[in-house]
């Protein structure tokens, strides 16, 4: 019988590191809960069974398995090598597909086992991992039979900087549920509420993200829009740093620092102008999620972005790193109520028309159904 039809769905599993609040989490949870359950039967690995992402599969019945181990050189891999190999065997998995780092203990043992479709996926700039990870992404590419990524840009920086073969590389991009990320009018939240112009972002608060770019954008036009708020919602390593840039630039009393959040939406209904100020950007999850509840978003013109938002039709491109262009395109909207508007409503439009999670989905079943047909291995 076809492995398509209910009786016998494919077995994936999914390999991630964690399942906290980062980009590259939430890829692997919305496709593990979005796969039709009629083709395919979604399982997840991960090094730690916690955090925001975790709570969401087990709530929608997706099984997450966790490898007790952190390290290649910790005495418990081989007891994790175990586990992994119990687990593909017992379920006959069909489909490994690794989302990062993960993948170097899961794609070898697969290919050793004999699974039909091993996949990578790279979703970010690799300029951001150490040399270590890098030779070790670079490997397990190598033992793949498609490496998936989420933009024109980072297929172009994966066949430019490392050489991987253009007929090896699948795009898919980023899908949004239209569900819950949506236009909708609704009073701003308690501490927002008399802000005449609320400004914001949602991101893991990393380096890379080049939040203090923002504050000072944000630190030049505060004095000509009196009672405005910046709000940043995020959890990471940069928290303590940018409460210390709020106090330096004197806008402390102006900024609303959130912690990561299970439900961010209604959040972005808040914000008036969605800002990413990133150095370093694939396709990103947080713009599209921004665009998809009409909110009027600047973005940084690196990697994926530009792709996602055509400049002055679905939003305001700068450059990177550049607060005085920054700071001016925020002065420009606010000060232009119906610019800011019309480009919110097309943005809108275009994610829940061409960027919906049912498309990112869709083209990822048939991503694997290809693979497993080349080799013959969903009969």
């Amino acid at each position: 019988m076809n492995s398509g039809t209910r009786l016998n769905p494919i077995p994936v599993l999914y390999m991630v590191r964690e399942l906290g609040s980062g980009g590259i989490e939430r890829d692997v949870t919305k496709l593990a809960i979005g796969m039709d359950r009629l083709r395919f039967t979604p399982y997840v690995a991960t090094f730690k069974c916690e955090g925001l992402r975790y709570d969401d599969l087990k709530k929608a019945g997706v099984p997450v398995i966790h490898l007790a181990v952190s390290s290649l050189k910790s005495p418990k891999i081989f007891s994790a090598i175990a586990q992994l190999r119990t687990l593909i065997k017992g379920n006959k998995i069909l489909v490994v597909h690794a989302f990062d780092s993960s993948g170097v203990l899961g794609i070898p043992l697969a290919k050793l086992l004999g699974v039909p479709a091993l996949l990578t996926s790279t979703l970010g700039h690799r300029e951001l991992l150490d040399r270590r990870t890098v030779r070790q992404v670079a490997f397990i590419d190598r033992l793949s039979d498609a490496v998936v990524v989420n933009c024109d840009a980072m297929r172009k920086h994966l066949i430019e900087d490392f050489s991987v073969s253009s007929n090896r590389i699948e795009v898919c991009y980023n899908g949004v549920d239209t569900t819950e990320f949506f236009p909708a009018t609704m009073p701003k939240p308690a501490p927002l509420a008399d802000a005449p112009i609320v400004i914001g972002t949602v991101c893991v608060l990393r380096p890379e993200k080049s939040l203090e770019v923002l504050q000072e954008a944000f630190a030049k036009i505060w004095p000509a829009v009196p009672g405005s708020k910046l709000l940043i919602v995020g959890d990471g390593p940069e928290r303590q740093k940018l409460l210390t840039n709020s106090r330096r630039l004197g806008i402390q009393e102006a900024s609303l620092f959130l912690p990561a959040v299970s439900s961010v939406a209604p959040l972005m209904r808040a914000m008036d102008i969605f800002v990413s100020s990133s150095r370093s950007e694939a396709f990103s999850n947080s713009i599209l999620e921004a665009m998809a509840c009409g909110c009027c978003v600047i973005a940084s013109r690196v990697g994926g972005t530009p792709e996602l938002i055509a400049d002055e039709e679905r939003g305001l491109l700068f450059t990177a790193g550049d607060v005085n262009e920054l700071g001016r395109k925020l002065l420009h909207l606010i000060q232009n109520p119906l610019v800011r508007k019309n480009l919110g409503t097309a943005a809108a439009e275009f994610a829940s028309e061409k960027l919906n999670i049912q498309i990112a989905v869709a083209r990822t079943m048939e991503i694997y159904t290809a693979i497993l047909g080349r080799k013959h291995a969903h009969g």
